[in-house]
């Protein structure tokens, strides 16, 4: 099975592009999508649900914001929208399809924004999102737990570390939580196959030619479960995918 994530930074921007998610990722079997920014009545039949897949959206109250999806070739065998925290699915961060007993989730995570104005309601998603995988896990379940975490973990991870210590995404509590998520069982498979991979990256800011200069930050990731970690054969950044200001991560089980 293969999965991808990407952060389209509006559906309905890339669309306009032509650089549609099912045609430039045709080979998944299930794709996540996060910074959706439309609700379903916004897309026309195709977009909502492109051919050959069933579509699953999950979106903002407030309109233009945020935003999850789902697009899936096999119907799944449950699809959950949110993690029952109304501070939270408000913004529609957590959207996951079961297929057996694999989970797979698209997920949305916050921006900390400047000097850490939102960096506390960030930091409470976390530890919600923690308790809502601990549930699938004690169900007996696995996870895959795709999208835009909106953190770059360890120093490679960015190409400029020193400049961005002060900065939303880099700072020192955001990366302390991702420590500690991949300390309680969760695998970053990509930097596990490839710990001195540099220039590994998947978002660029759109000022500078930062993405022609590959000035970038790893803030998209595809973890599992530790008992799953066997299963994967593959993961990969495919920054050769444009449209948005993130590009896709993919990921092969069995």
């Amino acid at each position: 099975m293969l999965l991808a994530t990407w952060n389209v930074n509006g559906i309905r921007a890339v669309a306009r592009k032509g650089c549609l998610p099912t045609r430039l990722l045709s080979r998944a079997d299930v794709i996540c999508l996060q910074e959706t920014k439309a609700h379903p009545d916004q897309l026309d039949a195709e977009l909502r649900e492109p051919p050959g897949y069933r579509g699953f959206w999950f979106s903002s109250v407030r309109k233009g914001y945020s935003g999850t999806a789902l697009l899936t070739r096999e119907r799944p065998d449950d699809v959950i929208y949110g993690m029952g925290k109304k501070l939270f699915d408000d913004e529609a961060r957590v959207l996951a399809a079961r297929f057996g007993e694999l989970v797979v989730i698209s997920a949305y995570f916050p921006n900390s924004q400047e000097r850490g104005a939102r960096l506390s309601y960030k930091l409470s998603f976390c530890r919600a999102l923690e308790a809502y995988l601990q549930g699938w896990l004690d169900q007996g379940c696995f996870t895959v737990l795709l999208g835009d975490y909106n953190i770059a973990h360890e120093p490679i991870d960015l190409a400029r570390p020193k400049q961005n210590e002060k900065n939303p995404g880099y700072l020192p509590e955001e990366r302390s939580w991702m420590t500690r998520y991949l300390k309680l069982g969760f695998c970053d498979v990509f930097r596990e196959r490839n710990p001195e991979l540099e220039g590994a990256y998947t978002w660029w800011t759109m000022r500078t030619n930062a993405r022609e200069r590959n000035i970038g930050w790893r803030l998209d990731y595809a973890t599992v479960s530790e008992n799953m970690i066997d299963a994967v054969t593959d993961v990969r950044i495919h920054p050769e995918i444009s449209g948005s200001d993130h590009c896709p991560v993919s990921i092969r089980l069995g």
